[in-house]
């Protein structure tokens, strides 16, 4: 059994996974979670997916000119973004690759990245594209540093860490840590770096298991990730630069959470794919954090 405050999983893309956990509540109002059913339990089911939906900011577009075509992605996010692009089902197309082209474009900006002529020029090209993308450069190596408490209050107390049973199972999260604490604690920035992401309008449960987040990009490559925040609380803006200790939310209890408190992940491009990565807190979670006094 565990105690509130388990999270779903913060992935860029991966195949959705599920466990069904059961929420009891006994007579003197103490809250118990448990794989196991019983009669009157009330059922959560975790899914490890957050969809973040990149694919909207880094876009693959075509030009057309006498020569043939080229194609162009644009990567509209204030991090970088690594791509892949594969090309298949050829039909009098030269200039194509053998191999999957992949690259790093820099935040906000945009790349021709290759063209396309037709072999007779009399008949009209046929392919289809595929473009991956994962958010930072995989070639930056992470630095050590030991992440300061990101919330002002306490003490507050772990009820997840890394590898947890319940929901830190996978690589997008394996080291993730959970920390039960009252819905509106100020979370603050952990690091220095730039606001890539945010969400502030998921309500309750929500249609987004990470409920309202705050991604912040590291100098790097790393990314720290605040989940389960509460609505309408997120304090910064994409493409913001933070200073550690700066407001960025309150916590809440949206998407995917069993019950007040925040997910903390750090995470990084490994080639293709974000993945958790191990980190340190500067001092155990159950102690006033440094810049635990003063406003916001």
């Amino acid at each position: 059994m565990f105690a509130v405050g388990a999270s779903a999983l913060l992935v860029m893309s991966a195949p959705v996974m599920a466990l069904t956990v059961y929420k009891y509540v006994d007579k003197n109002g103490v809250v118990t979670y448990s794989d196991q059913a019983a009669p009157g339990a009330e059922v959560f089911q975790f899914r490890d997916r957050m969809v973040e939906r990149i694919e909207s900011q880094v876009k693959l577009s075509s030009k057309k000119h006498e020569a043939g075509e080229t194609l162009i992605v644009d990567n509209q996010l204030h991090a970088p973004v690594q791509i892949e692009l594969s090309l298949s089902g050829l039909s009098n197309v030269s200039g194509a690759p053998d191999k999957p082209l992949t690259w790093v474009l820099p935040p906000r900006s945009k790349i021709r990245l290759l063209t396309l002529a037709p072999r007779d020029a009399s008949k009209p090209m046929r392919y289809k594209s595929r473009l991956k993308t994962a958010l930072g450069d995989p070639r930056l190596l992470p630095k050590n540093y030991a992440y300061p408490l990101p919330w002002r209050g306490g003490p507050f107390r772990l009820t997840q860490g890394a590898n947890g049973k319940y929901s830190h199972f996978t690589r997008k999260g394996r080291y993730a840590m959970d920390i039960a604490m009252p819905v509106g604690t100020p979370i603050v920035a952990a690091r220095a770096g730039v606001v890539v992401k945010t969400e502030n309008q998921q309500s309750g449960r929500g249609n987004n298991p990470s409920g309202n987040f705050v991604r912040v990009l590291h100098e790097d490559g790393t990314m720290s990730v605040y989940l389960h925040l509460m609505r309408g609380s997120v304090k910064v803006l994409e493409g913001e630069r933070v200073k550690v200790g700066q407001l960025l939310a309150r916590s809440g209890n949206t998407g995917n959470s069993t019950g007040p408190h925040l997910h903390f992940v750090v995470q990084r491009n490994v080639g293709l794919a974000v993945e958790s990565i191990p980190f340190d807190f500067s001092q155990p979670v159950n102690s006033l954090p440094n810049f635990a006094v003063g406003g916001d």
